[in-house]
């Protein structure tokens, strides 16, 4: 028997835009949301990935270095409903030693280029009184770590760039929110615990239980259904009161 969610789809009609789409967080966000009816456009920079959820999904794909400011611009549908800014990237370093081109670029890349998808989609959105933002932040929108300083202060600026998002489209049925997940299971992380492993000299099992979740109640990694749930959930119409809010998906770390 199908579920009552898939007999009765909610977005149906409606264009979902997923930055980072190809793997991880990104692949379970276009995939749920296009369980929900949504025709969804997957962004990435590896052409072969993004065709291969577009497929899955029954949508398209477009390749695109999102850290490129305008150079993708153009490329993008006229019409998208829902945005969720997913796309990331992760450079460990302490300060005195982090690369200034890296640091500009993260920032472009996590924070300049929602900026940039929200400001080209808002007109269509307020015109048809509808849209969602969702950006896809982290504990570390809330919590520092050592030596992510691009990271973490792209992760903070985004959660501020949600809220005006959220004051400024109000009034024009937009609603726009942060999920904020702990450490999830997706190759970014993958090669975060491998290289914690031979910093360390332990093994990668003990790099996650010692180090990266050390600050977490519940002592797992985060699927990433678990965290298209969410955005599935705050694209939803019964999530229409929610804006401006960020949704901690963390297993407890900032409980402390």
């Amino acid at each position: 028997m199908s579920s009552p969610r898939r007999q009765a789809p909610t977005l149906d009609g409606r264009t979902a835009l997923v930055t980072g789409g190809g793997g991880g967080i990104g692949r379970a966000c276009a995939l749920r949301l296009a369980e929900d009816g949504a025709r969804v456009v997957v962004v990435d920079v590896d052409a072969e990935s993004a065709a291969a959820v577009a497929a899955e999904t029954g949508g398209e794909s477009v390749v695109a270095d999102l850290g490129d400011p305008g150079a993708w611009e153009s490329r993008l549908p006229e019409r998208v409903d829902i945005i969720v800014n997913n796309a990331g990237v992760q450079h460990v370093s302490p300060i005195e030693d982090f690369p200034p081109e890296v640091f500009a670029r993260i920032l472009r890349l996590m924070v300049e280029a929602p900026f940039r998808l929200v400001r080209q989609a808002l007109p269509g959105m307020y015109e048809r009184g509808w849209g969602r933002v969702v950006n896809v932040s982290s504990v570390h929108g809330r919590r520092a770590s050592p030596y992510k300083s691009a990271y973490v202060a792209a992760k903070h600026a985004l959660e501020g760039l949600s809220k005006v998002i959220a004051l400024e489209g109000a009034g024009h049925g937009v609603t726009s929110n942060c999920v904020n997940p702990g450490y999830v299971r997706t190759p970014l992380v993958e090669k975060q615990i491998a290289a914690q492993a031979a910093a360390h000299g332990i093994s990668a099992d003990r790099v996650v239980a010692e180090i990266m979740l050390a600050p977490s109640a519940i002592k797992r990694l985060v699927e990433p259904e678990e965290v298209a749930e969410a955005v599935a959930y705050l694209c939803a119409p019964s999530a229409s009161f929610i804006t401006g809010a960020s949704l901690m998906i963390d297993g407890g770390w900032t409980a402390h």
